[in-house]
């Protein structure tokens, strides 16, 4: 009994000390305060607003789905964030971080295991004290911590905020990878309507100089048209079926580039007819916008986590000047007899403390410490560079918005006006008043003008895209 109360007393300052060690654990670390470098760009953009107007959304805060309008457009986007490959690299990537932060963070506990374990020895008489064989056995039983760290400087926990950071990194870097997607899916839909609107147009050209040509050589045969007009038919005849071979690589590469990027064969219910039918694909944006709308695209998210995970790995670097504490402890029951293992004073605990001092490392603390300040430099670096690429990309497109209007406006007047030419050329030439080459000369003009009518009309919908994209983009979820 006496025997029993002095190991219950000897355990009694164990615990305390135990006690008082974890409650120092994890109190601060000695990574700087993160500051958020300021903007190196202007507050606004050239000729842009500061602010929106009243009542008006950023495009951060609409939803693709109320963005993108077009049902058929919409249901290949869909479609592409189910199927698409490098989504799902993406969303595999966030599992792992997420795995791993969850490693670093179980760092900061103890970490606790039951052991049971049998010894079974035979001494042989050379090596017996008692210069007999003798035939041992040993039972144990416990419960303990395994290497568990003390966190005194903080060098464990800043390793689970390095770890946190990069894991919200990739969080970003998935929803980059999904407004990546979402706009390349909407701009090969637009390429391939326009191409094979291109390619329709091409055909219809092509009958009506088949029908000029059959014309002119009828007049040619009957004397009154020379070789020169026939000949001149001819070649804009052999032009158009240039231009339709073309377009029909040029329909089937979009087709492939469109199921590439959905992630599975596209059905032909879902394929755009021309880009005329589509008008309206997708919402127009008001640019009265401020540059600060910057900090909410996911790869400036992404590249401040990054920075953030490099300036949580200087208090690790810090930390390790300091010294490092391990505990390695047991408490349970140990006997020479099975039977007795829970009997008696067969009650045993050991604790092993560890402390180690870095003295003499030949300088790899101090060069890990520079290294990762100089980690943190370039993180800012990028980071500041990161802004200046969004804002130049934002830039490019809200200048190209404050035209594009006009020069459909414009390509669609030149349209019409070469359209009324071609038309009065070729009636001229039926009553004998023009030559053929005026009527060619027309004709090839009104089929330039309607071919540059239709990349105008692409390129406002794709500057639409392309804002929807460098602005933030709306929630793929």
């Amino acid at each position: 009994m006496n025997d029993m109360k002095h190991t219950q007393r000897n355990s009694i300052p164990l615990c305390l000390l135990l006690g008082t060690l974890l409650s120092l654990t994890g109190c601060a670390t000695m990574a700087p305060k993160y500051e958020q470098p300021a903007a190196p760009v202007p507050a606004v953009w050239s000729g842009s607003n500061s602010t929106p107007a009243e009542g008006q959304h950023t495009v951060a805060d609409i939803p693709w789905q109320e963005f993108f309008v077009d049902k058929q457009l919409a249901a290949l986007i869909e479609q592409a964030l189910k199927n698409n490959r490098d989504l799902r690299v993406a969303a595999l990537n966030i599992e792992r971080l997420q795995a791993l932060y969850q490693i670093r963070r179980s760092d900061l506990m103890p970490k606790i295991e039951a052991s049971a374990s049998a010894n079974f020895q035979r001494i042989p008489e050379g090596l017996s004290s008692s210069r007999r064989a003798v035939t041992t056995e040993q039972y144990n039983v416990g419960l303990g911590l395994i290497s568990y760290e003390l966190d005194l400087f903080g060098r464990v926990r800043s390793l689970k905020d390095q770890a946190l950071e990069q894991y919200l990194a990739t969080e970003q870097a998935q929803r980059s990878v999904q407004i990546t997607l979402v706009s390349q899916v909407a701009t090969a839909y637009l390429t391939l309507a326009a191409d094979r609107e291109r390619l329709q147009l091409a055909k219809d050209t092509l009958a009506n100089q088949r029908e000029s040509y059959k014309l002119t050589r009828s007049r040619f045969e009957a004397g009154v048209s020379n070789s020169l007009a026939l000949n001149q038919a001819q070649t804009t005849v052999d032009a158009s079926r240039v231009d339709i071979a073309r377009y029909t690589t040029l329909v089937a590469q979009d087709e492939n580039a469109l199921n590439l990027v959905v992630g599975s064969q596209v059905s032909a219910g879902l394929l755009p007819l021309a880009l005329s039918e589509t008008p309206a694909a997708m919402k127009d944006i008001v640019p009265g916008i401020s540059s600060n709308v910057l900090l909410r695209r996911p790869d400036i998210l992404q590249a401040e986590g990054q920075l953030k995970s490099f300036n949580a790995n200087i208090g690790a670097a810090r930390a390790a000047f300091f010294p490092r504490i391990t505990l390695v402890s047991s408490v349970g029951f140990g006997s020479n007899e099975l039977s007795g293992l829970f009997k008696g004073d067969s009650f045993a605990w050991s604790i092993l403390p560890r402390i180690s001092l870095p003295i003499f490392d030949g300088g790899a603390n101090k060069a890990n410490l520079k290294v990762a300040e100089v980690d943190r430099n370039i993180a800012v670096a990028q980071y500041e560079k990161a802004i200046q690429t969004a804002f130049r990309e934002v830039a490019d497109a809200l200048s190209q918005r404050a035209t594009i209007d006009e020069q459909v406006a414009a390509q669609q007047s030149l349209t019409d006006a070469t359209s009324e030419s071609y038309r009065n050329s070729q009636a001229r030439f039926e009553k004998g008043v023009d030559s053929y080459l005026a009527v060619l000369d027309s004709q090839r003009s009104l089929y330039a003008a309607q071919q540059n009518l239709i990349s105008t009309r692409l390129s406002r919908l794709a500057n639409l895209v392309t804002l929807y994209k460098v602005l933030g983009g709306g929630s793929a979820d």
